[in-house]
């Protein structure tokens, strides 16, 4: 076999492997050719506590990995797919307690921020893969850190992961 007839099995090899039904994205899941849009709405948050640009923040987030992910045009309205919800909770709380010294009161060594999205989801050319969900992620922190100056780290480092979560349960079709 010469370097030409290898050539052209191999091209023809690699064509016939990246053709096939539906649209792939790299993530793994397959979409509809048909699905060409999404809309993201503002994720607003009803959280009583946390940061006050969470709502920014996390909208602007899922919007990015969508694009950055898919192929898929963003819309303000009516996409095939379509993507809303709110931040529900925001919540600090003790972890790992440590004991006083000498006549000083137990404390908390390690606390944990846990921040949660309900998610609705639908898709227009296929129903079966609606959902309304919750989403939560954890960041523990040791206390010796200064919350006020690492907060907004921390709040965009829990969204990464509900964005992946939230992103992997759409789209991905995990």
């Amino acid at each position: 076999m010469n370097l030409r007839t290898f050539s052209l099995i191999l091209l023809l090899l690699s064509l016939g492997l990246s053709s096939g039904c539906g649209v792939y994205n790299f993530t793994g899941g397959t979409l509809s050719p048909d699905i060409k849009t999404i809309s993201i709405a503002t994720f607003y948050n009803n959280a009583p506590l946390g940061p006050s640009n969470m709502s920014a923040i996390f909208t602007e987030t899922i919007k990015d990995y969508f694009q950055q992910n898919t192929s898929l045009e963003l819309v303000d309205n009516n996409g095939h797919l379509q993507l809303d919800g709110y931040i529900a909770n925001y919540t600090i709380t003790p972890v790992a307690a440590t004991a006083g010294n000498q006549g000083q009161a137990d404390f908390s060594a390690l606390s944990r921020i846990t921040i949660t999205v309900s998610a609705s989801y639908t898709n227009i050319n296929d129903p079966t893969f609606d959902f309304d969900k919750t989403f939560s992620f954890f960041k523990d922190y040791d206390n010796s850190t200064n919350l006020a100056a690492n907060e907004e780290a921390f709040v965009e480092e829990i969204f990464d992961q509900i964005v992946l979560d939230i992103f992997n349960a759409s789209v991905a079709n995990w």
